[in-house]
C-alpha cells in the first residue's frame, strides 16, 4: 500500500467524466487499498479515484467518527444512485482536493446506492446523514463535479483563487 498524491483544484483531471471500471483486477484492488490509506492519512472521510489522478468510477469512504467505534472502510466500484429522498439536508462540506475550504451544500437527505464490491458482488445500501452526503459528494467527483460547483459564482471564484495561490506556494516550497 502507498499514499498517493491528491490533486488540488483547479486541475483539469478533476473535471473529467470518469470511465467505468470494466473488470476487477489486482490493479483495481491495489488502487482501492492505496486510496483508503491516502484518505485515512489526509485525514478525510471519502476519496474518489480522479482525486489521485485515475479517471475510473471508484470511490472509498469511511464516515465513522466515534473514536471507540470500529472503522467501516467501504470501496464502491461503479456506484450509481438509484433513489434519492425528497427530504433535503445541508452539511458543511470540504474536500481533500480543495484543502481548508468549507461551504454549506444542500443535497438529498437519504440516497440508495448500488455498486460492485471488490469481490465482484453487487451491493446496495441506503445511506443517510453524513454517509449520504459523503457518497453523493464522491459520486459527483466521478462526474467531474466539485462541491464548489453548488456555490454562487463569486464564492466559487474566491475559493478557486485561494487554491491557485496554494498551488503556487507549494510549487515554490
Amino acid at each position: 500500500m502507498s499514499i498517493r498524491p491528491i490533486l488540488i483544484h483547479p486541475d483539469p483531471r478533476l473535471k473529467k467524466l470518469c470511465d467505468p471500471v470494466e473488470s476487477l483486477s489486482t490493479e483495481i484492488g491495489q488502487l482501492a487499498e492505496d486510496m483508503l490509506e491516502t484518505m485515512y492519512d489526509a485525514p478525510g472521510i471519502g476519496l474518489a479515484a480522479p482525486q489521485v489522478g485515475v479517471t475510473r468510477r471508484l470511490i472509498v469512504m469511511d464516515c465513522v467518527k466515534e473514536a471507540e467505534a470500529p472503522p467501516r472502510p467501504m470501496v464502491l466500484v461503479n456506484p450509481v444512485i438509484t433513489w434519492s429522498s425528497e427530504a433535503r439536508s445541508v452539511y458543511e462540506e470540504g474536500c481533500l482536493s480543495i484543502p481548508e475550504q468549507y461551504a454549506d451544500v444542500e443535497r438529498p437527505a437519504e440516497v440508495r446506492v448500488r455498486w460492485t464490491a471488490l469481490d465482484g458482488t453487487t451491493q446496495e445500501e441506503e445511506f443517510k446523514g453524513l454517509w449520504a452526503t459523503c457518497v453523493q459528494h464522491e459520486i459527483d467527483h466521478l462526474d467531474g463535479k466539485l462541491f464548489i460547483d453548488y456555490l454562487t459564482g463569486l464564492k466559487r471564484q474566491m475559493i478557486t483563487r485561494r487554491m491557485e495561490k496554494l498551488k503556487r506556494e507549494r510549487a515554490r516550497a
